[in-house]
């Protein structure tokens, strides 16, 4: 075994330990979590949230028993192969051994380490961008078709996998326009890459125009609800934040793709990167939708820094350069991972306040980062619903009924008593089973509100339990109500509630 496939052995082990060690025992899983791993058995060619490739990960993962392990180790995986993907990719820029330990250094101290911890499509998102970039790097050295075609499988998949990487080829080909490369677009291989993207991605795309393009309903929803309160110059600061410690890199990459004559014919780069970030300003997005265009620059800029840095006086500043990443990188990984307990965080919240940590989807400041307060709770919700359920005679007549989908998915995932709970919201509103005919209702709420004066009158009992008491939980409020014996047809009130919410 060479010395170079060692010390990538280890880079990947590295990243795999990193992503099991920096969660505290004190979290659950997210509440995105839930909903794509209850997504493995609704199995589908697309969903409102999601297209399907979360849904079959996630059916592998009820395979192998659904435990946090498998559910760490598919995000994991994919930041490992991200991290395997850009070695190859200095590999084919002719960059040496020190170019390689620091390109894997950078991906490996970043924020990929942060988005690898969570089960969400995000991570597969930035490995497809990546493995895309580098497969169109490995046609243009060889003027081979197969990579073409290879990079048409890798959309396929990235586009089945999270829509976003559309805004990959948005930014790419007015690039390639803009350089002598536009003279791949004379090429028959580029249309039929296209064709067969098309044609892998069409199952989805019928999907989605059967079911009236509900991915237009979630992103006005998404829209209204999230992206309004982004502000454009936070966006940029998260840029610089995500790969704090490599940004000299990607610097250096931009600089030798217009100056360093081996990575000329890869200009188009260059406006890529631009182009991309300036779309995602205009639309408002939010910051993380942008990761995957940086992973290939670090390959240019370690390449092109390893020139740089290869003899004489600037030998010693490789151990700089290498030392960079390491050192900037410890702040995130004191504040930017749920490492550290709840309590400690909201009893120590200024320097997570300072950095903007605390500031939610709502523009406001909380106790808790939202994805940290989003992974507590959901073990008491489904402990207590599942106490309830136990409790009434007509367990098959009963219903589960929601709020959000994160409650769903939580009580799906941690019950003991089979249940199936539903919700109005995302893609539960599909998943109701109208054929078994209800009588009781287990209602669990945002907020207690008036609930029990609302629904009440419609049975012969009505009570209050309490929910989720943790105070740090985002759903900290969250009550369970219990209605018995139905004075109406509760089928046919349910039916036309779904007929409202599939409204767009």
């Amino acid at each position: 075994m060479s010395r170079k496939t060692v010390i990538l052995i280890g880079f990947i082990v590295l990243k795999f330990v990193l992503s099991y060690l920096l969660v505290d025992s004190a979290y659950d899983l997210q509440r995105d979590e839930y909903l794509h791993l209850d997504q493995a058995n609704h199995l589908a060619w697309g969903f409102t949230s999601v297209p399907p490739v979360t849904s079959w990960i996630s059916f592998v993962i009820k395979l192998l028993g659904s435990t946090v392990f498998w559910i760490r180790f598919f995000p994991a995986l994919f930041g490992a192969l991200t991290l395997l993907v850009v070695w190859k990719a200095i590999e084919e820029l002719k960059g040496n051994l020190f170019a390689l330990v620091l390109g894997a250094t950078c991906i490996l101290f970043s924020i990929l380490l942060r988005l690898n911890l969570l089960y969400q499509p995000n991570s597969l998102d930035v490995l497809c961008w990546t493995a895309f970039y580098f497969f169109l790097i490995k046609f243009i050295n060889s003027d081979r078709a197969k990579w073409l075609y290879i990079a048409a499988i890798v959309f396929a998949i990235g586009f089945l996998n999270k829509y976003n990487i559309g805004f990959l080829l948005i930014g790419l080909l007015p690039s390639v326009l803009l350089t002598e490369q536009r003279k791949l677009l004379t090429k028959k291989a580029i249309y039929l890459a296209v064709v067969l993207a098309f044609v892998l991605v069409l199952p989805n795309l019928i999907w989605q125009y059967e079911n009236h393009f509900p991915v237009v309903h979630h992103m006005k929803e998404l829209s209204a609800t999230q992206l309004v309160h982004v502000n454009r110059l936070d966006f940029l600061q998260s840029q610089f934040i995500f790969f704090m410690g490599s940004w000299f890199i990607i610097l250096f990459g931009l600089w030798a793709l217009l100056m360093y004559p081996p990575f000329l014919k890869f200009k188009f780069f260059f406006y890529t990167i631009f182009i991309t970030i300036a779309v995602f300003l205009l639309l408002k997005a939010k910051d993380y939708y942008a990761i995957g265009v940086y992973p290939i620059f670090l390959a240019f800029g370690a390449v092109y820094l390893s020139k740089i840095l290869k003899s004489d006086w600037r030998l010693y500043l490789q151990s700089a350069a290498l030392a960079i990443p390491i050192l900037l990188f410890i702040p995130m990984y004191f504040y930017g991972f749920p490492n550290k307990s709840p309590e400690y965080i909201a009893e120590h919240g200024e320097r997570y306040r300072d950095l903007g940590l605390l500031r939610w989807e709502d523009g406001k400041d909380h106790k808790l980062p939202q994805d940290y307060a989003d992974m507590l709770g959901w073990k008491e919700l489904a402990a207590k619903v599942d106490r309830v359920y136990a409790s009434i005679p007509d367990k098959q007549k009963t219903i589960v009924l929601c709020d959000n989908y994160g409650q769903a998915g939580a009580i799906n995932f941690y019950s003991k008593k089979g249940i199936k709970a539903v919700s109005f919201n995302a893609d539960y509103v599909n998943w109701f089973n109208l054929d078994q005919h209800y009588i009781n209702l287990i209602r669990v709420k945002d907020g207690e509100g008036d609930e029990l004066q609302k629904t009440g009158p419609y049975f012969k009992y009505a009570s209050k339990i309490a929910g989720v008491t943790n105070v740090l939980a985002r759903e900290y409020g969250t009550v369970i109500f219990v209605f018995l014996d139905a004075k109406i047809d509760i089928n046919k009130r349910i039916s036309d509630e779904v007929k409202l919410a599939k409204t767009y």
